[in-house]
C-alpha cells in the first residue's frame, strides 16, 4: 500500500512547520528580566539565627520592578503567618530591614500559593508600587524568620525575586 500526499497539503505543512520552528527560536532569544534565588533550610527546622541572603545585580535604573518573597513550607507547618525581617541593602549603603507578616492560608480557604502532595510554595509581593533602583552595582537581600518557635518547623525555603515592568 502506498501513501500519497498531496503537493499542496505537504507544502502547507512546510510553511506551518516553519513559521512554529521561527517563531520558537524568536521567543527563546528573548531576555526574561528575572531574578530568583531561594534558599534552602537545613533540616527544614529554621532557627532564628539563620539567614538566607543572597545577592543580585541591577544595571537598569531606569525600569520599575516588583520584588516578591517565595516561601516553600509544607502541609505541616503550624500557623496560617510568618513574620519576617526582609532585609536590602543596596551598594555602599547599610541593609534596610524591614518586618513583614505574610500570610501563607487561612482556616477557611487552605493554604495559599500553589501545591503539589504537601509542598506548597507561596509567592507574595513586597511592595505596593513598583521600586525603582537609584544605583547600579550588587544589592544584597536578607531574610530570617520572626517568630517565637525556634527552631520553626516545616519551612523549606525562603528566597527573593525580582521582575522587571514592561
Amino acid at each position: 500500500m502506498e501513501w500519497k500526499v498531496s503537493s499542496r497539503r505537504n507544502s502547507s505543512f512546510r510553511k506551518a512547520a516553519l513559521i512554529f520552528i521561527t517563531s520558537g527560536l524568536i521567543y527563546s532569544c528573548t531576555q526574561i528580566d528575572v531574578f530568583e534565588k531561594n534558599i534552602q533550610i537545613p533540616s527544614y527546622k529554621w532557627d532564628s539565627s539563620y539567614t538566607a541572603s543572597g545577592s543580585f545585580a541591577i544595571e537598569d535604573t531606569v525600569s520599575a520592578y516588583n520584588l516578591y518573597i517565595v516561601l516553600r513550607h509544607t502541609d505541616a507547618y503550624l500557623y496560617n503567618n510568618i513574620w519576617l525581617s526582609v532585609g536590602l541593602q543596596s551598594p555602599g549603603d547599610t541593609m534596610f530591614k524591614q518586618k513583614i507578616d505574610l500570610r501563607l492560608g487561612s482556616d477557611a480557604t487552605g493554604w495559599e500559593g500553589s501545591g503539589m502532595n504537601d509542598i506548597w510554595e507561596v509567592r507574595k509581593l513586597l511592595n505596593d508600587q513598583p521600586k525603582r533602583f537609584r544605583k547600579k552595582g550588587v544589592y544584597q537581600f536578607s531574610i530570617s524568620q520572626a517568630m517565637r518557635d525556634h527552631p520553626l518547623h516545616s519551612v523549606m525555603s525562603a528566597g527573593f525575586r525580582i521582575e522587571k515592568i514592561r
